[in-house]
Order: structure tokens, then C-alpha cells, then sequence
């Protein structure tokens, strides 16, 4: 995730979980297609079940992602002004907050301003410079005026990014809910005809049986079938 270095591994927990329920995913669509080519009534019936709990648990994964949505924009914010912080201190900090410079065209969390207080007053990272300082840079880290530095905050770019991602997320989740209906549904009706076909093959054997078993009867009491004996005697 791109900005996974700035957000609480908790809210990251329904992206997680999503995940793993499209492997899950995986293996109940599996048992749907073996239970549609052999027409076993019980397969049919439990992919419709799974497939179902699958269908509630997103629902649920879904709410808690849009009451969560503010609490993931404050958690965004507190991580970055955090990871700010360390950006003279660890690699994995200072390597994220170019990458983030260079890519967003931004410069700090809410202005350039705030990297006063951690690279010294006036200057910004270098990643933050609009063009390359034509003098070689001799500080660690490498740094530039702040005139020269992108004049947006990174904040509110991240925002807007993960509102748009949102919507497009909000949009294929919509999607995949309706194909999953249409699969409970259309599961239930085939099991549901494999199961009417399988009694009618049943009460079809059976009446086959019970006309042998009556054809028997009739042709005991029969004179062609009895014994010489009894018709001797009448």
C-alpha cells in the first residue's frame, strides 16, 4: 500500500480482510462449479450457504470501513507528522517521504513550512525542490530553499487520492455484491432443480418396481402360472 507507512496497522484491517475472503472466494466458487457439473444437490446447497456468509461479512466489512473513514483520514495525518519526525533518523522514513515528495508534488504534511523544525529553518528536503539546486548539496540529508519547494501540503493530496479510491473501491464492491446475489439465487434454483429431478428419477424407479412387483402377483394367480398339481386337482 502506498501509504501504509503512515496510517495504524488497525485501520488497515478491513482492506486485510478482504483479502483473504477473495481467496476464500476462490475455493467456495470451486465448490460451486464441481457441484454444477456432478448436480449434487448438497454442494450446490453449501456454496449457496458460504457464499452467503461471505456476502454478510462484506456488508459488515463495508460499514465498518465508512464509519472508520474519518478515524483512517486522522490516523493518516498523525502518521505522517510522526514519520516527519524521523526523517533524519531512519532510511525507511526519509526513502517514503521522497517518494511521496516526487510522486504527489507535494511538500510536508499541511505546508512546507513544517520541515523548518526538522532540516532547519528556510530549507526542505531536496525530493521537495520543483527543479534540482544548480549548487551540489553538502548537507544530510540533502536539502533546497523552501522557495524553490512544491507549495502543497502532501495531507491533502493523500486525501483526495483516497477519497477517489473510495468511490472506485465502493463502485467494484457494489459490483461483486450483485454478482454474488445472482450466484446465491441462481444456486438455490439449480439445486433446486437437481433435487426435484432426483425424486422424480426416485418415483420413477419405484413405480417400475412396484409394476414388476404387480406384474409377480398377477401372474401367480394366473392358470398359466400355477402349479400342474393344484390344477390337476381342481
Amino acid at each position: 500500500m502506498q501509504f501504509g507507512q503512515f496510517v495504524s496497522s488497525g485501520v488497515l484491517g478491513p482492506p486485510i480482510v478482504l483479502i483473504v475472503l477473495g481467496g476464500v472466494i476462490f475455493f467456495i466458487a470451486f465448490l460451486g462449479c464441481c457441484g454444477a457439473i456432478k448436480e449434487n444437490f448438497y454442494m450446490l446447497i453449501a456454496f449457496a450457504v458460504l457464499l452467503a456468509i461471505i456476502f454478510v461479512i462484506e456488508i459488515a466489512v463495508g460499514i465498518a470501513a465508512s464509519i472508520s473513514k474519518d478515524e483512517f483520514t486522522g490516523a493518516m495525518r498523525d502518521g505522517l507528522r510522526a514519520s516527519m519526525l524521523n526523517y533524519t533518523k531512519t532510511k525507511l522514513d526519509r526513502q517514503t517521504w521522497d517518494n511521496l515528495h516526487k510522486s504527489l508534488q507535494c511538500c510536508g504534511v499541511d505546508s512546507p513550512r513544517g520541515w523548518g523544525a526538522v532540516v532547519g529553518e528556510g530549507q526542505v528536503p531536496e525530493s521537495c525542490c520543483k527543479e534540482q539546486p544548480q549548487v551540489p548539496v553538502v548537507s544530510d540529508p540533502p536539502t533546497c530553499p523552501i522557495i524553490g519547494a512544491y507549495p502543497g501540503g502532501c495531507y491533502e493530496k493523500m486525501r483526495v487520492q483516497v477519497k477517489d479510491n473510495i468511490i472506485i473501491i465502493m463502485g467494484v464492491g457494489l459490483g461483486i455484491a450483485v454478482i454474488e446475489l445472482a450466484g446465491i439465487v441462481l444456486a438455490c434454483c439449480l439445486a433446486s432443480s437437481v433435487k426435484k429431478e432426483q425424486e422424480s428419477k426416485q418415483e420413477a424407479v419405484l413405480r417400475v418396481w412396484a409394476d414388476k412387483e404387480l406384474g409377480r402377483k398377477d401372474g401367480a394367480d394366473s392358470p398359466e402360472q400355477l402349479p400342474i398339481s393344484t390344477i390337476v386337482t381342481d
